[in-house]
């Protein structure tokens, strides 16, 4: 608890710092302060679809993000199997490709504007230059949660109390460890637990830390799909956030289960997944009379939330993800299995890059 804490308050120190630089917006047009008048625009058209977009968004969520965590009596899914570990590069892949395909473009356009005054925002690339900071804050933010976690569970602060799987060895190991010597097969077994005791670890700061990136971007994509009264663009974003959650959340899921949470844990992650995007639907909805997408207002705030939020999702596919499998023993010890694991990975940022037409 003391742990998703600290990572609230960074990430959140993180924003109101990035936030800062919105204080310069400034309109080199009137146009900017308006929505944009064609045929396609009709509100009350528009709401009876973004009514559909928050139950059929919420109902794939919730079966991607769960899809992972009900295959624990499906031996093929298993965590240890290779289908798990080819099924989880796949959601890696669209994960990489949310970053790369999705966020980091939509940052770009909007911090490049014409609707924004062409010192600072055309002077500088503010968008490059947040998502490196992000990607930097994600790797301390790693780095840190994780140190704190194995200091706790050397001061003798069991992570495992409370969860499912409980913890075996620790009491033996207090007893080798004051002996001074062991057998062989002593050693081996307390080894063996201690690796597995810090693999846990990375999982459960992996998990955490991906669902904060995932939440900062559904609310993102929510807020701009409930504002739009452009029922052209409605339609089609609906299909494709769709298909986003759903595999998006099936990478989430995947870390959800190997971290191991007791129940509840996993109950509150599935549920703020599940309804980050409706929320932002909902509330760009009751916003769409004041809010104006092309405002520079909008577009500093959102552009650089995206540009954040982006730097954290392709850190978080590339290295706790992706590199974290493919370097691990499990993957370099079958080449078979690798070629599998990229075709899967290949297919899933193929899949979501082709999303990129739609939203």
């Amino acid at each position: 608890m003391a742990t998703s804490k600290l990572l609230l308050k960074l990430f959140t120190i993180f924003f109101i710092l990035i936030s800062l630089f919105s204080f310069k917006a400034y309109s080199q047009s009137n146009d900017c302060n308006t929505q944009s008048n064609n045929a396609c625009n009709n509100k009350s058209k528009a709401l009876p679809l973004k009514i559909i977009a928050i139950v059929t968004i919420l109902v794939t969520s919730m079966i991607g993000v769960c899809l992972p965590l009900f295959t624990k009596g499906v031996p093929a899914l298993h965590p240890d199997r290779n289908l798990f570990v080819v099924v989880k590069s796949f959601a890696a892949g669209i994960i990489l490709a949310t970053g790369f395909m999705h966020v980091l473009p939509d940052s770009f356009d909007m911090l490049w504007s014409d609707c924004l005054k062409e010192n600072p925002w055309h002077k500088f690339p503010f968008t490059g230059f947040v998502a490196m900071l992000s990607a930097i804050v994600t790797l301390m933010v790693d780095s840190l949660a994780t140190a704190i976690y194995s200091k706790k569970n050397k001061a003798g602060i069991n992570p495992h109390q409370g969860d499912d799987v409980p913890v075996e060895g620790d009491q033996e190991m207090a007893v080798v460890g004051s002996a001074g010597h062991f057998h062989g097969h002593h050693h081996g077994v307390v080894v063996k637990e201690g690796a597995e005791e810090t693999q846990l670890l990375r999982y459960r700061v992996v998990a955490m830390v991906l669902e904060l990136g995932i939440v900062v971007h559904s609310v993102v994509i929510g807020l701009s799909l409930g504002a739009s009264n452009n029922t052209c663009s409605v339609k089609g974003l609906i299909a494709a956030l769709c298909f986003h959650q759903m595999f998006e959340g099936m990478g989430l899921g995947g870390c959800i289960l190997q971290a191991e949470y007791k129940f509840l844990k996993k109950a509150i992650m599935v549920f703020f997944f599940s309804v980050t995007t409706p929320f932002g639907i909902a509330l760009g909805i009751a916003m769409s009379t004041i809010y104006k997408e092309n405002s520079p207002s909008a577009l500093i705030t959102v552009g650089l939330l995206n540009a954040s939020s982006a730097g954290l999702l392709i850190y978080m596919a590339l290295v706790d993800l992706l590199s974290a499998d493919f370097m691990g023993p499990k993957l370099q010890g079958s080449i078979k299995l690798q070629v599998k694991s990229y075709v899967a990975v290949l297919l899933g940022a193929g899949g979501m890059s082709v999303m990129a037409k739609w939203a």
